[in-house]
């Protein structure tokens, strides 16, 4: 598995971009359109029983926590540099497992859930259950982790290829 800090995020160039264009958004037009709402609502009177003011700085508040959200993620962001293709389940690799109950196989590509609704594939985060339960698992091997009902369901990896290999 390469190095890389807990932070990081593996993300598609689609989700880059996408992901850059909404801060962009949100840090410049954003913030002068929530501006004129607050000065405009500020005309209205009395603060305390404004309730357009306090609707407008409650919206203020949420754009800003997205904003740094964003900042974050973009920072440690790895963007579209797939791992190499040595069998490795890790983030940026397409993920085949066979739940060994059933033998029904899923397919997902192990990355951010930003990335979720840019593909055709389902996405898990390295941080779900199923996602940190096969980090770093060969193909080959086997894996468990707990659905939300606490039954544990085992998986055996049967391909890991970089995202658009």
């Amino acid at each position: 598995m390469t190095e890389t800090s807990e932070k990081t995020t593996w993300l598609t160039q689609e989700a880059y971009h996408r992901l850059k264009t909404e801060l962009d958004h949100l840090a410049g037009p954003g913030r002068v359109d929530i501006a004129k709402k607050i000065e405009a609502a500020r005309e209205e009177g009395d603060l305390k029983e404004n309730g357009g003011y306090h609707a407008a700085k409650e919206e203020q508040g949420k754009q800003e926590a997205r904003i740094r959200q964003l900042q974050a993620l973009l920072q440690d962001a790895t963007v579209g540099e797939a791992p190499p293709a040595d069998g490795v389940a890790e983030p940026g690799m397409v993920v085949t497992v066979r739940v060994a109950d059933d033998n029904d196989t899923m397919r997902f590509l192990l990355g951010s859930r930003e990335d979720s609704g840019v593909h055709d594939l389902e996405v898990y985060s390295p941080q779900s259950p199923l996602g940190g339960a096969v980090v770093g698992k060969r193909v080959g091997e086997q894996a468990s982790y707990a659905l939300p009902n606490g039954r544990a369901v085992t998986v055996k990896i049967v391909e890991a290829v970089p995202y658009g290999a």
